[in-house]
């Protein structure tokens, strides 16, 4: 599948996953709050899906026949705010509400305020068991839809988690792909340190699900992987991402602390000129 991948779409991506990472620096700095470690680190995954693989129609969020992604790991919002933004779907001055009394950027996604939004996520291990019932009702339904849902690391210690991910391995639902942000890194540590997770893709693979390791800010890789996962007919797939927490930014990555606080404005300056950038957003 590499082969078959552009370098003008890999290209393309990289562009718009640098126009997110900018974004999320930007509205977690103006919030004075939010999640920016675990945000770097989906950027990839996210850009991948709605640039390069989901089908979906901005302007009908509520198409049936539409794929349906499931930000299980609901406080990377502000990466989904800035794919959204970066689609066109959300102006870009809207991004800097995040967080805000009354604003549709709520710290965690919220169907309630965003039409885009498929599931209010957040507490960890309830996005994968609404993703599994999405998956199993659009093949009663007959309905081409396919079923993203990314999780992270930290949540993987649910046993929630694993009930539904038992389920989708048992009613073999090939419609359903879960992404893994494996970034290693939770609140107050390592996630090996507090609750090991690991051999983690044998775990996958014990439930039933065709799994797929990659390097998860590669695009080919990405892409090859999301390619092959619609290949697959007879069980759901797992694509266990390795990732790097706060990536893009220096001192952000490999750095737990950053799971959870906002940049000050020095930090902030200095992450936009790593990525090119000033802390003024451009006006769209």
């Amino acid at each position: 599948m590499a082969e078959e991948i552009s370098a003008e779409l890999v290209s393309s991506l990289e562009a718009k996953a640098r126009e997110i990472r900018r974004s999320i620096i930007r509205m977690t700095y103006a919030a004075g709050g939010g999640h920016p470690g675990g945000s770097l680190s989906v950027t990839d995954l996210l850009t991948a899906l709605f640039f390069g693989e989901m089908r979906y129609d901005p302007e009908h969020p509520d198409g049936p026949d539409r794929d349906r992604l499931v930000l299980s790991k609901g406080h990377a919002a502000p990466a989904f705010y800035g794919a959204l933004a970066a689609r066109g779907v959300i102006p870009a001055a809207e991004l800097l509400t995040l967080r805000k009394l009354g604003s549709r950027l709520q710290g965690h996604v919220d169907r309630n305020k965003l039409p885009w939004v498929e599931a209010a996520t957040g507490c960890l291990g309830q996005g994968i068991g609404m993703s599994v019932g999405m998956a199993l009702d659009a093949r009663l339904a007959r309905r081409p839809s396919r079923v993203y849902a990314i999780l992270g690391d930290g949540e993987c210690q649910a046993g929630l988690t694993w009930e539904a991910l038992m389920a989708g391995g048992h009613y073999r639902l090939s419609n359903l792909t879960v992404i893994l942000d494996r970034n290693g890194l939770e609140t107050d540590g390592s996630t090996e340190s507090i609750m090991s997770i690991e051999p983690i893709a044998d775990k996958f693979r014990a439930f039933r699900y065709h799994t797929i390791e990659i390097d998860g800010h590669d695009f080919r890789q990405i892409l090859g992987a999301l390619a092959e996962a619609r290949r697959v007919t007879e069980q759901p797939t797992a694509i266990v991402a390795r990732t790097v927490k706060g990536k893009g930014v220096s001192f952000m990555e490999g750095q737990h602390s950053w799971h959870g606080k906002a940049p000050s404005r020095a930090e902030a300056e200095q992450a936009l000129a790593e990525l090119g950038a000033s802390l003024e957003a451009p006006a769209r």
